[in-house]
């Protein structure tokens, strides 16, 4: 077996290890372990937020009439919020799992996926010296991540398509063949139609490309063409919203789902609705990990990585939500590669087993509280 074909076999089994360890005590409905109470069952994963949500989507691809015929309150336009991408994934394996197997298993096989993609990453582009270590770390940190893959949500789908578009991206660049740069914008419109901040990704690479080619027009419309495929796929979702629900504008008609606003940093602000908190001082640290991690790629002249980290960072800071921490995951990958002579040292590898410990109780103290008002939710499947 080469080392290659060994190392995938690892994460493949380390994120089917994660996978189960979290699901464990749900599974035994435990009711004592470490203070955490289980008696809820397994339910209380596929209750977890967002998945229901994108299986109602799976189950009616939007339709307000299939909408209202489901066991819950929620008004049509609100779903405008999810788009489709993971939903589409759910259908397809739907009929031979089930809906709420599917959402579990698409995001089962999109973590593999994403870190896969991770570990060709850091070892084509010789960003580490220790690429099977480094991708294992990526299934665990940060934190917010283990959750997020552990039950059904669009961010492990979403981070494989980023991590893959950037992949190609910084192969084109070294090999200038068209198809790569094609590839690239393909998974960047996979991004784009899975989750809204999609956008961001064609954002940030324009700005590289205007940035770094300045001189040549022909080389920022060879690089510029192929991405705008990324705004054509967000079109392209407008135009489902305004075919199935009447309203082209249906995302930023959903409610209270969009969270952005001006001036940067509301989110330090108890008063807004998504916050209603003063203990924040942990997201002071996040933003300040990611914009030194942003500072660390450009110094290390990863500059496609830097500038996307640094874009999402900037939009993000006008998000006015708690849990930014989720927000701020798809530019968690590259915070990783910023920082991995620390991550990969000896010293961080002797405390790696307390914080284990530390990620593993929080994730389940997070999942328990964090479930959707659904009592029956196999009427869902």
């Amino acid at each position: 077996m080469s080392k290659t074909l060994k190392d995938i076999s690892l994460l493949i089994i380390f994120t089917l290890l994660i996978t189960f360890l979290i699901w464990l005590p749900h599974i035994l409905a435990l009711p004592n372990f470490w203070g955490l109470v289980f008696n809820e069952g397994f339910s209380t994963i596929y209750r977890n937020f967002d998945g229901l949500e994108y299986v109602i989507i799976a189950k009616t691809f939007y339709s307000p009439l299939l909408i209202a015929a489901l066991p819950q309150s929620l008004p049509a336009g609100y779903f405008a919020s999810h788009f489709p991408g993971y939903a589409v994934l759910i259908s397809i394996f739907a009929p031979l799992l089930g809906y709420l197997q599917s959402m579990l298993f698409v995001s089962l096989i999109s973590t593999i996926a994403a870190a896969i993609a991770f570990y060709f990453l850091v070892r084509d582009f010789r960003l580490t010296d220790h690429p099977l270590f480094l991708s294992l770390l990526f299934l665990i940190l940060p934190a917010r991540w283990v959750i997020v893959h552990s039950v059904g949500s669009s961010e492990p789908t979403f981070m494989f398509f980023i991590i893959s578009s950037l992949y190609f991206f910084l192969k084109f660049e070294k090999s200038q063949y068209f198809h790569d740069i094609l590839i690239a914008s393909l998974f960047g419109l996979l991004a784009q139609i899975t989750r809204p901040p999609g956008i961001l990704l064609f954002i940030a690479l324009v700005l590289y490309i205007l940035w770094r080619y300045r001189s040549s027009v022909t080389s920022v419309i060879k690089r510029t063409l192929p991405l705008l495929l990324i705004p054509a796929g967000l079109l392209g979702i407008f135009f489902l919203f305004s075919q199935n629900l009447g309203d082209f504008w249906a995302y930023f008609h959903s409610g209270d789902n969009i969270h952005l606003t001006f001036p940067p940093f509301q989110v330090f602000n108890k008063a807004q609705f998504w916050v209603g908190d003063i203990w924040l001082e942990d997201i002071v640290y996040i933003f300040l990990l990611g914009f030194l991690a942003g500072v660390v790629l450009l110094k290390q002249k990863i500059y496609p990585l830097a500038f996307f980290v640094l874009t999402y960072l900037a939009a993000s800071s006008m998000v006015v939500h708690r849990d930014i921490s989720r927000y701020l995951l798809p530019i968690s990958p590259f915070v990783l590669i910023a920082f991995e002579k620390v991550l990969t040292s000896r010293e961080f590898k002797i405390i790696l087993p307390i914080i284990l410990l530390a990620i593993y109780l929080y994730s389940q103290n997070f999942i328990l509280a964090n479930t959707s008002p659904f009592p029956n939710v196999h009427l869902f499947n």
